[in-house]
């Protein structure tokens, strides 16, 4: 009886590890498909591959956390230790280690946005590779052939910077290199003009504009690649991105940086009239110099004509003086007339600047001009040398004839105590005082003796 006594109680379920991981998976994928959790950061690890492996931490419990390469890609700013976050995604099972762990989909910093959070980081790892630094920055040309702008051609701020351009220098080349200022890809485009320019070497200056925005309109100015292009232009860059009050990494990196784009076209190059002004002011200065160093040689003439060595001289020295003058008189002219000449040619030829290259026509305007200068200097010097010589040549003659020249070959000449020169014995007595006039000095003697 005893043994017809059966067992009707439930039957055990035995699972395998990997079917109970399954059950304890599916529980939480069902219960938890989407949940927020906030921690701080810790045992952070960016995989090879694109993964972001992490724990979140608080001061009682941890969760360990990935975040695959597709969604990493869209964080605008790089986890670290220690950062207290914002993570959105999914609870499951690792199996392979039997540990339930959270699947990132969106993550976030707690209490700073996340592009504010990747601006400062990037901006201190540019700052410590030196890429701010001023000693790096480039200067401006003072006369651009052409002017770079990379930014939208359907945008406000082209038309703004050709407007003012216009109004500043008429004749002015500008090449415009469309590329979106927003949104995705705007970033790569921006780089990709920086680089075409500086690949073709069509501009000598560039300016990179957008107008004003909130800070993720103007998040492309602030991508690494932007950065990373600016500072590796050999062709000085203007930044002029957003109001004045904006501020992106282009503008830390760029060689200049403008409040706005219609400033940025003020900056770039100067009223075209202040360039003919400054010619103007430069022709003049070169009249006075020119004038100035003539007066300087005539005054020198003067008084080599007015020294007591030339007094027997004065009648020729005159005639030489005022030949000078007249050579004087006639350079005046001939430097005015050359003078007009250059002007109405500048003025000529600013009427075609737009078919001409002005900063070859100007280079070929100012050789010219140094050509006269150099044939001026040169017959001035021919002028100056000729009268030099005929100088030496009187003076050497002058020398010949002097009384002291005889001298110096061993005459004298004596005087008698009222100053006369004594030719004849006959005209001092015996005992009478004289004076002898040697080359270098006199002698006081009294007369002994005389032989008629």
């Amino acid at each position: 009886m005893e043994q017809a006594i059966l067992n009707f109680g439930p039957a055990k379920k035995i699972y395998s590890v990997a079917e109970l991981s399954l059950e304890i998976r599916n529980l939480l994928e069902k219960q938890f498909p989407d949940v927020w959790v906030t921690g701080e950061v810790s045992n952070f690890r960016a995989a090879g591959s694109g993964h972001l492996y992490f724990t979140l931490k608080d001061e009682t419990a941890q969760l360990r956390a990935v975040c695959f390469r597709n969604q990493a890609r869209y964080l605008k700013f790089k986890p670290q230790d220690g950062l207290a976050v914002i993570a959105r995604g999914r609870l499951s099972v690792y199996e392979a280690r039997g540990e339930y762990q959270l699947y990132v989909e969106f993550l976030e910093p707690a209490g700073l946005g996340a592009l504010q959070l990747a601006f400062e980081q990037l901006k201190q790892k540019l700052v410590a590779e030196g890429l701010f630094d001023a000693a790096r920055k480039k200067p401006l040309p003072v006369l651009p052939r052409a002017i770079g702008v990379v930014t939208s051609p359907t945008g406000a701020v082209i038309r703004d910077i050709l407007r003012i351009l216009r109004r500043r220098f008429r004749n002015m080349n500008v090449v415009l290199y469309p590329a979106k200022v927003q949104g995705e890809g705007a970033a790569q485009e921006i780089a990709e003009g920086i680089e075409y320019f500086n690949r073709r070497a069509l501009v000598d200056v560039m300016i990179v504009a957008r107008g004003g925005g909130s800070l993720e309109d103007l998040w492309a100015f602030n991508e690494e690649v932007v950065a990373r292009a600016i500072a590796a232009s050999q062709i000085p860059v203007i930044s002029a991105v957003g109001h004045e009050t904006d501020f992106t990494i282009a503008d830390f990196v760029a060689d200049l940086r403008a409040p706005t784009p219609s400033a940025a076209a003020e900056l770039v190059v100067h009223r075209k009239q202040d360039f003919v002004t400054e010619l103007e002011n430069r022709a003049r200065r070169m009249v006075q110099i020119v004038r100035l160093k003539l007066s300087e040689a005539q005054q020198a003439l003067t008084e080599l004509r007015m020294h007591q060595a030339f007094q027997t001289l004065a009648t020729r020295v005159a005639e030489r003086a005022q030949r000078v003058d007249e050579c004087v008189t006639a350079l005046d002219r001939l430097i005015q007339a050359l003078l007009h000449t250059a002007r109405q040619q500048w003025l000529r030829a600013s009427a075609g600047v737009v078919r001409y290259d002005f900063r070859r026509h100007f280079g070929l305007k100012r050789a010219a001009l140094a050509e006269r200068e150099r044939r001026f200097e040169n017959e001035f010097r021919r002028v100056v040398t000729e009268r030099r010589s005929r100088v030496a040549q009187l003076e050497a003659v002058l020398r010949e004839r002097s009384p002291l020249t005889v001298l110096e070959r061993g005459y004298s000449i004596t005087r008698d105590v009222e100053g006369r020169i004594v030719r004849d014995a006959g005209q001092v007595a015996i005992g009478a005082d004289v004076s002898i006039h040697l080359a270098r000095g006199e002698l006081g003697a009294r007369v002994r003796e005389k032989k008629l």
